[in-house]
């Protein structure tokens, strides 16, 4: 029985150490898998520390624990909580050739002599626009 609660100890080492490596190496974000092997290394800790009455490491590893089981609580409540966005329609209007993002820009108001005001408004092609 003894030995199950020493590899308890080195799974925890393991898998805290694999985490903590892969977050600062950059293999893996500080979301759920690293939160999650924090959680279960944590508890493995706890058990290793309880049976050889460690009990500094023991309460060290409740607070690790509870750290990143409050973390994994927030992860989830902000996912359940964020609202799919929703995409807009794409529309392709006849005679209009897709060129990409576009703006709808209000004309300069000028009024020239002898030109009737028509309250037009141009189509720019965002991804040709240049500023002169």
């Amino acid at each position: 029985m003894e030995l199950l609660w020493e590899i308890s100890g080195w799974a925890g080492a393991v898998a805290i150490l694999s985490a903590y490596l892969a977050v600062s190496m950059g293999w893996l974000k500080a979301g759920k898998g690293f939160q999650t092997a924090n959680l279960l290394g944590s508890c493995a800790f706890i058990v290793n520390g309880a049976f050889h009455e460690a009990w500094p490491s023991v309460v060290t590893n409740v607070a690790w624990f509870l750290i990143s089981a409050v973390a994994l609580l927030r992860m989830r409540a902000a996912q359940d909580s964020a609202a799919p966005v929703a995409e807009a329609p794409q529309v392709q209007f006849p005679g209009v050739p897709e060129t990409g993002q576009m703006a709808i820009v209000e004309m300069p108001q000028v009024q020239f002599p002898g030109v009737p005001e028509t309250g037009q408004m141009a189509i720019i092609d965002t991804t040709q626009a240049r500023c002169a």
